[in-house]
């Protein structure tokens, strides 16, 4: 269990995250939510903008709600628009009082007046305060000198940031400052969009960072009972795991997608995180394994449909450029056919020259 900054709620350091939720049926919701809470987690974060996950982390609430921590946040910056979304999320989460209201993807100092200034969204947040029905106030976003600014300012409860081992800015100043201001550090992003090759070393990476807690959207029970048993066994990294997940990390670089899905939905139906994913993946591994070059083509839409409206870039906090990113992705899962000739002769090869085991 770990202390939440100043507002003192004890939470399990491994935090459900609700975007995986938007594409699940209920069934499978249900699921993953009774299997997070089986294994101890009690901690649960989602947004006004994640589609139906907030009415489906009302099951999260439904037995034990005092001993739950339920977060949920909005990117409204003036106070109407806010209470607005507050009422809603009440209604949707099915409870009377939300543990932490954050206000969404902070991205500019400019915004960050706004929400400040008379009339702005911090406004509707302390009446919320008021009235009981928040309990504490947070802010979430992907640019760490913005979240800094906004953590000087000591009218935030908790922040939440990126904290892995590709996005190491909040370290240099957000996560001292945070620390020393006694705010709530919540983790986002521990395994980079679900990119590291082992989602396991992300995590520990994280909890052994200052952070208080961490959010993982979970797709799958087996990712539940994976994370929360590297959770429960946690011990820091070893020397040689270190350098495995800093290599990682080199490989991936800092221009890549971290598949929160923010750029979704594409006008032209395109997948685009996925369609990102596959050309990383790709990029380190076809040589051995191109067997996504077909999971490329039987894609209902690929790359070569973008008509470049640039939809995705403005809704990306991470600025990716990912009109070019496409355009890359769809030469990389394109390879030419004398390529591909070449690989499959090479299989072939390798298949014909491996020693045969003896009979008899």
């Amino acid at each position: 269990m770990a202390r939440l900054g100043r507002t003192n709620l004890e939470v399990y350091r491994l935090g459900l995250g609700g975007i995986p939720l938007i594409k699940m049926s209920p069934e499978e919701a249900r699921l993953i939510i009774d299997a997070s809470l089986a294994g101890g987690i009690d901690f649960a974060d989602t947004a006004e903008g994640y589609g139906d996950s907030e009415q489906k982390l009302a099951r999260f609430l439904r037995h034990d709600r005092e001993r739950k921590v339920i977060a949920t946040k909005s990117p409204h910056r003036s106070a109407a628009e806010m209470a607005a979304a507050i009422d809603q999320s009440l209604g949707r989460l099915g409870t009377d009082y939300i543990d932490l209201y954050q206000v969404h993807s902070l991205k500019t100092r400019q915004e960050l007046d706004r929400v400040l200034a008379p009339g702005g969204a911090l406004e509707a947040l302390k009446q919320a305060q008021r009235d009981g029905k928040v309990r504490f106030i947070g802010v979430t976003g992907h640019r760490p000198s913005v979240l800094t600014e906004a953590v000087r300012t000591g009218l935030f409860d908790t922040v939440m940031t990126a904290v892995n081992v590709v996005d190491r800015e909040s370290e240099a100043e957000l996560m001292p400052l945070a620390r020393q201001l006694d705010v709530g550090i919540i983790a986002m992003k521990p395994v980079c969009g679900g990119t590291l090759d082992d989602p396991g070393l992300g995590i520990r990476f994280s909890l052994d960072s200052a952070v208080d807690a961490m959010l993982v959207g979970m797709k799958s029970l087996a990712e539940v009972e994976a994370n929360l048993k590297t959770a429960r066994a946690f011990n820091p990294l070893t020397e040689a795991e270190r350098d495995e997940l800093l290599e990682n990390a080199r490989q991936l670089g800092d221009g890549f997608c971290r598949r929160c899905e923010y750029c979704q939905p594409c006008p032209e139906g395109l997948n685009i995180p996925r369609i990102l994913w596959m050309a990383n993946y790709h990029r380190r591994y076809a040589a051995r394994d191109p067997w996504i070059e077909d999971e490329y083509r039987a894609l209902d839409a690929t790359a070569a449909s973008c008509q470049e409206c640039a939809e995705c870039e403005g809704k990306c906090p991470y600025d990716l450029p990912i009109r070019r990113m496409l355009k890359d992705a769809h030469r990389e899962l394109t390879p030419p056919a004398s390529l591909v000739v070449k690989r499959g002769l090479k299989r072939m090869a390798k298949k014909v020259l491996r020693p045969r085991k003896d009979i008899g």
